[in-house]
């Protein structure tokens, strides 16, 4: 009876440390996903002194690749019967568990104090948004492309260019109240209404801000970061539990 029980759990064992395997190689896929940054939001993140997301994301890429080894190891263990290599493979569960759990607390956290008012990307946007600076650099081909990609202007809206001080006010010298990148353009020819943008008219410049679509892309980031990362650590609680029992049950 207690051998058929053994025999059971060895299987159970294996066939959750292939979904673990598997669950880790996605894990870190995504943790690479954010790494790259698609949307280029790093200078965003970087300006605030807060890439606290990114970091994480390279934990994660840690622990999904450590997770598949060590399952791929769980495996062997359970297969061979042996209380030592099973012992070993919960110790090394357990620490990867522990950095996951640090991966995810660190990127949720980041998220919350970008993303608790858009004030704090105003204030970046208005300070080095044209500055010749390398960060003034990055933060203006950032912001170029979230108002192209996102046909958007300002952080709440293009008023901000002309409510607050700003270095592109400073740098063009008051002759247009928001970057070029506000206006309407058409593929091939540019601007489509110059003047129009320049007098701020709805019909010829984006009128919503960005702040809701930077807001929606870093949380794509936590998302793949924080949120499935739980649910990683969801399952992998319940293999580590299930992995005691065997190790209990052995002789």
């Amino acid at each position: 009876m207690a051998g058929g029980c053994i025999l059971a759990l060895m299987v159970i064992v294996v066939i959750l440390n292939i979904f673990a395997a598997a669950t880790g190689l996605a894990l870190m896929a995504l943790a690479i996903w954010v790494v790259v940054d698609p949307y280029k939001m790093y200078p965003i993140c970087a300006a605030s002194g807060k890439t606290d997301i990114f970091a994480a994301a390279w934990i994660a890429i840690f622990t999904g690749f450590a997770y598949f080894c060590i399952a791929i190891f769980g495996i062997f263990a359970a297969l061979k019967r042996k209380r030592s290599l099973m012992l070993t493979y919960l110790i090394l569960m357990f620490i990867i568990y522990i950095f996951e759990c640090a991966s995810c607390i660190t990127a949720v956290t980041n998220r919350d104090y970008l993303l608790g008012n858009s004030n704090q990307v105003k204030y970046q946007m208005l300070k080095y948004y044209t500055d010749t600076s390398s960060q003034g650099k990055d933060i203006t081909s950032t912001w170029n492309k979230v108002m192209a990609d996102a046909q958007c202007c300002g952080t709440d809206s293009p008023l901000d260019w002309v409510e607050y001080n700003s270095t592109f006010m400073q740098t063009s010298g008051g002759k247009n109240l928001w970057p070029i990148n506000c206006c309407l353009s058409n593929v091939g020819t540019g601007v489509s209404d110059p003047n129009g943008c320049k007098l701020g008219l709805s019909t010829a410049m984006f009128n919503k801000g960005c702040f809701s679509y930077i807001e929606s892309t870093l949380n794509r980031y936590t998302w793949a970061i924080c949120w499935y990362g739980f649910s990683v650590q969801m399952f992998m609680f319940f293999v580590l539990l299930i992995g005691i029992v065997y190790v209990i049950l052995l002789d």
